[in-house]
């Protein structure tokens, strides 16, 4: 049998890139685990498709190029000592593939700064957890990406890569807008309200928000700790599958980790439907609020799975659900006040008028009222149970429309604030788009610890859709 040869790529050749960095991140590594693709050749691709994009979206503020293509080289050097250019399957379950980080993820070896001129320069001295576990999958981090200010409202410089002027979401901004982009295959989030489900939608990318635990958030900005939650991007669902799987997995480190084995993700989101998903249509009680094309565009999709004959049942939320919105807001509020005590009193006049009045409405918040919103949570989880037992997600908007003009705001995670409270996993399927062409998602949540099941449910509904129908 031949001997395969690594695919030779003249970065300066790469006009316009071929197709390699088009690749899915599943695609890539096996190119790079059978030796057809080197890693070090892969990396100088997505550097060139950076140079290429990256002056109109802006979606990284810390990029080390000499680091990034030392570790590449580090990884082709390993293989080939150890099995030669050909190594069939080389181990771990992320070799080769460059990531994105969020800069609200700490990095020994490169700058975490929070998108705050309060912590500029800040060099962590070790790595985060899910940093740590990415290296050892076999991942490479690329670079940080930008965030907005400690991963709250206030946009950073990124712009959405379908049109420039509107904005990419946030906070995630970056991690989306890069994956989008081509100029990564993945890329790491956060979501504390809307943060990686609204980016994902308005960015035309998939964003899974886990439940909450099934990915450590040690070495990890704490904005909120009882809703700060650990999200991913790709172009695949599979993609993200893959990336969950390699980063889960528990630490006793964090409060809200679950310590159990790590569900066979990527499996169930590449494996074969058992049958058609059965999905519950929940418009929510804010639908009058989402944009008439976004509804329009949800009547099409709802037409199309009829006739595809996936089950599809109207269902309204438990009572609760409405009121939930304002519990989310207190503990939030009063857990960021908490978390930014050294920031406001510090250096408050350097912090945005968003974050401000957060931290000032968070420190007036009663403890009794405090404790109340917490308080709820268990029952309003408790009546989602039966839900669940009907039907495979609940299947809803991602985003109140596609993403707003102009970059002076991210948009309103509303569609998102229910989830995220609850923990419950969360994807965005970028399966739509609106009037003015811009992607629009479809969000699909799963029971609480059911990460498996909702991706193999999303698999099987974006396997439904065609791909040229939005």
């Amino acid at each position: 049998m031949a001997v395969k040869q690594p695919v030779s790529l003249d970065p300066s050749a790469l006009a316009p890139l071929g197709t390699v960095v088009r690749l899915s991140a599943l695609e890539a590594r096996e190119l790079l685990r059978a030796g057809e693709l080197s890693v070090s050749n892969y990396a100088h691709a997505l550097l060139a498709r950076v140079d290429e994009v990256e002056a109109q979206v802006q979606a990284w503020t810390h990029l080390d190029r000499a680091q990034f293509l030392a570790q590449a080289a580090a990884l082709d050097a390993a293989r080939s000592a150890a099995h030669g250019p050909a190594s069939g399957e080389a181990e771990g379950l992320l070799f080769g593939l460059p990531v994105g980080l969020k800069d609200v993820i700490d990095t020994a070896d490169l700058p975490t700064e929070n998108g705050t001129p309060l912590h500029a320069g800040r060099r962590p001295s070790t790595n985060a957890m899910l940093v740590s576990r990415l290296r050892a999958a076999g991942g490479l981090v690329l670079g940080k990406t930008v965030t907005t200010e400690l991963a709250t409202y206030a946009p950073g410089k990124t712009r959405n890569p379908h049109h420039h002027g509107h904005t990419p979401g946030g906070s995630s901004s970056g991690s989306a807008a890069a994956v989008a982009a081509g100029m990564v295959p993945l890329a790491v989030g956060t979501q504390t309200n809307g943060s990686v489900v609204r980016p994902a939608s308005f960015c035309g990318v998939v964003g899974f928000k886990p439940s909450a635990g099934l990915i450590s958030r040690t070495g990890v900005l704490v904005q909120s700790p009882t809703l700060d939650c650990v999200g991913l991007f790709a172009r695949s669902v599979a993609d993200v599958a893959l990336l969950a799987e390699a980063l889960a997995g528990h630490d006793p480190q964090d409060t809200l980790s679950l310590n159990s084995a790590v569900p066979p993700l990527l499996r169930m989101a590449t494996s074969a439907p058992t049958g058609s998903p059965t999905l519950a249509w929940v418009q929510t009680p804010f639908w009058d609020r989402v944009a008439p094309d976004a509804q329009a565009a949800f009547g099409e999709l709802l037409q199309l799975l009829k006739q595809k004959k996936i089950s599809v049942a109207p269902m309204d939320l438990p009572a609760s659900a409405t009121d939930a919105i304002q519990w989310h807001r207190t503990v939030m509020e009063a857990e960021i006040a908490a978390s930014f005590v050294a920031e406001y009193e510090c250096g408050r006049e350097q912090l945005s008028a968003s974050l401000r009045s957060q931290i000032e409405r968070g420190r007036a918040i009663a403890a009794a009222d405090y404790g109340a919103a917490l308080e709820g949570l268990p029952a309003l989880l408790a009546a989602f149970e039966p839900l669940f037992d009907r039907f495979d997600a609940i299947l809803t908007p991602a985003a109140l429309g596609t993403a707003p003009e102009g970059l002076a705001s991210t948009g309103d995670p509303l569609m998102c604030t229910l989830w995220t409270l609850l923990g419950m996993p969360a994807l965005s399927l970028p399966l739509l788009k609106g009037a003015n062409g811009l992607p629009l998602g479809v969000q699909l949540v799963g029971r609480r610890g059911d990460d498996a099941k909702l991706l193999r449910t999303a698999n099987g509904l974006v396997g439904a859709v065609p791909q040229s129908w939005s």
